[in-house]
């Protein structure tokens, strides 16, 4: 407590608050003393984020440490369509983008319930409209088996997917028989970090493209050349490089402006009683802090809950009961003790998604906390010996389930992450997609 009262005092500083904003009311004490009984410092601090360009308490690549240059490159290749020269057909070359399926507005995932990148049309608003374009075949898509996770936190983990299949070290020490052998994974074999990995994979995957005469033609080769400076010329322009400017700045996703952050930071005004209750209860009686730890409230281990897949929403394309994607971690390492069990995702701005957990099986956060109070499987496949024992009952009344439900939805909501979105790129594409049928619902020209 004393070290929480200094940094209320710091508050002072840090946010110019009134007297209403540093009143420790019983809601914040009772908070306080929740996060105080697990924290592994002993305080609120182990929850707080760094502050942006603060790269110091995160996960990095050695190979590719963290730089300003590095992350404002990726953040104009993360939009950049031109980047989308090897689509299957013609009409979809560079009208996609990652962020086509990881959309700022929608907590860096998808508007609808699968991602679509090289095969779809239409973006609507916030990708809520992205559809298959009829000149695609369903099996010529480039549409995701599993719901894309957030990429939100993603600077606090080590391995990346839902089955933590990417990235040579740390969790997958001792997996190298099963590189490559079920999922795209021989990337591994170049000892990367996950999302460095997952990102030159991920290039190759989604029909993406780069060298020295796409950096020239948009203009990118002074902003790797910055970036990169201790690559040779020869390698400096390639997908590789693309890679690791993608994984910087995908690090550098933070939400750190949620009223829970600020909370933390000092101020009491933050958050509403009923998004401290919820807190309360996700630190406590809810037990949510059992698997959604550290300043991401996401980490490493892999839990089955029993949900559906996504196949069974019967609005995803090119997947189905035997997509591997559907075994979770177990897909991945080829053990039966693994099968349906998947990484815990990050959780803030969750509130930006209709769909949740890896099969777009739940439609609201009400059906989340729900589905975790009566802890009933509904996946008929799922072996009860690998149901996680975290999963039981909580016995939550009407009452906390909204409390709960609230720190949720709006306690841990960044309302400002279009932040993180460039105004333009450079090749002049319109951003993220550049079809026709986008730019005309985007108001793009």
């Amino acid at each position: 407590m004393k070290l929480f009262l200094r940094l209320v005092l710091l508050s002072l500083v840090l946010y110019s608050c009134s007297s209403d904003q540093l009143t420790v009311s019983e809601y914040d004490k009772d908070l306080i003393e929740s996060i105080e009984r697990i924290s592994p410092t002993g305080d609120v601090t182990a929850f707080i984020m760094p502050e942006a360009g603060d790269y110091t308490t995160l996960l990095q690549e050695p190979k590719n440490l963290m730089t300003p240059a590095k992350v404002e490159l990726g953040k104009l290749l993360f939009f950049e369509t031109g980047l989308g020269a090897d689509a299957v057909k013609e009409v979809g070359k560079f009208t996609y983008s990652c962020g086509t399926c990881h959309v700022p507005a929608k907590g860096f995932m998808p508007g609808t319930v699968q991602g679509i990148a090289d095969g779809g049309i239409g973006f609507g608003l916030d990708g809520e409209s992205r559809a298959r374009f009829h000149l695609y075949e369903e099996n010529e898509l480039d549409a995701q088996g599993a719901r894309p996770l957030s990429l939100l936190n993603a600077g606090f983990i080590s391995n990346t997917s839902w089955s933590g299949a990417f990235g040579a070290g740390n969790i997958n020490e001792g997996t190298e028989d099963q590189w490559g052998v079920n999922t795209p994974t021989e990337v591994n074999h170049l000892g990367l970090a996950g999302l460095e990995s997952q990102n030159i994979e991920g290039l190759h995957l989604h029909r993406m493209k780069f060298n020295k005469e796409i950096a020239d033609k948009y203009g990118y080769t002074e902003m790797f050349d910055a970036a990169f400076p201790d690559f040779p010329t020869a390698d400096r322009y390639s997908i590789m490089t693309t890679s690791f400017a993608l994984s910087a700045y995908i690090r550098s996703l933070l939400p750190n402006q949620a009223p829970f952050q600020n909370w933390l930071k000092g101020n009491m005004s933050a958050m509403s009683n009923s998004e401290k209750e919820g807190g309360i209860l996700f630190f406590g009686k809810a037990g949510c802090i059992n698997c959604h730890k550290g300043p991401g409230l996401n980490n490493q281990n892999f839990y089955a809950i029993g949900v559906k897949d996504l196949y069974e929403t019967g609005e995803a394309f090119a997947t189905g009961p035997d997509d591997l994607r559907n075994l979770g971690r177990g897909g991945f390492t080829g053990k039966n003790e693994d099968l349906y069990k998947f990484k815990v995702p990050q959780i803030y701005n969750m509130k930006d998604s209709p769909f949740y957990f890896h099969g777009s099986s739940k439609r609201s956060l009400r059906e989340v906390v729900e589905y975790f109070n009566d802890a009933v499987v509904e996946n008929e496949n799922v072996d009860p010996a690998n149901v996680s024992s975290f999963f039981r009952p909580l016995n939550l009344t009407e009452e906390e389930i909204v409390d709960l439900t609230q720190f949720l939805k709006t306690g841990l909501f960044d309302p400002n992450l279009n932040r993180y979105l460039p105004t333009e790129v450079l090749s002049g594409n319109c951003i993220p997609n550049n079809d026709v049928l986008s730019k005309v619902q985007m108001g793009c020209e």
